[in-house]
């Protein structure tokens, strides 16, 4: 009787993780990426799983801070659904870790996890950085003044989203730190601005 319950118990958890699966929302994006600033021009095919605990612009501050850090070895991992991982990740050829980029509001103690494990660290945001900085401020992050934060102009990352279409050809131009985001056909353009969490 108990190993029918275990039985029944393991099939209901089957079918909770299949349905948590089943309701993530699949984008697929073909991206010409031309980064002018990094000499980096790519053309990349990009499925991206946006978690039902995600909200759009999450998921496009995900997108762009994969585009905006592209180099061999870069991962997209599954957000906010990553458990200890960041949103962005880079290994090098023997699997280490050599960049940790989160996206939103981290907090301190990833940003310090990230700092020892890897080279670099960054965080793109959609959010208000004074509300990040804030967030931060007084709190051990090792490596922390060479932490950068990016944020995009003020409502950029919403009015994207809100036409963000779940396939789409995006055409993303960065040069002195100004972006052009073309999708399908609409532009967007913003700066990209950098503040430091030390």
């Amino acid at each position: 009787m108990k190993r029918g319950l275990e039985l029944r118990g393991f099939a209901a958890s089957r079918e909770m993780l299949c349905l948590m699966a089943l309701t993530a929302t699949m984008y697929r994006f073909n991206i010409q990426l031309s980064d002018v600033d990094r000499g980096v021009y790519e053309t990349l095919d990009l499925r991206v799983a946006q978690q039902p605990s995600e909200t759009a612009e999450y998921m496009l501050t995900r997108v762009l801070a994969w585009c905006l850090e592209y180099t061999e070895g870069i991962a997209l991992t599954e957000g906010v659904a990553a458990g200890d991982e960041p949103a962005v990740l880079v290994r090098d050829l023997t699997g280490r870790i050599t960049a940790w980029i989160e996206v939103g509001a981290p907090d301190a103690d990833r940003l310090h996890r990230g700092s020892k494990l890897a080279g670099r660290v960054a965080v793109y945001t959609h959010r208000d950085p004074r509300i990040v900085l804030d967030q931060l401020a007084s709190k051990k992050i090792h490596g922390g003044e060479a932490i950068p934060i990016y944020t995009f102009g003020r409502g950029f990352i919403e009015k994207v989203a809100a036409i963000l279409p779940r396939r789409a050809a995006l055409s993303l131009t960065i040069t002195e730190r100004q972006l052009y985001l073309d999708v399908d056909g609409q532009s967007f353009s913003t700066t990209l601005e950098e503040r430091m969490v030390g």
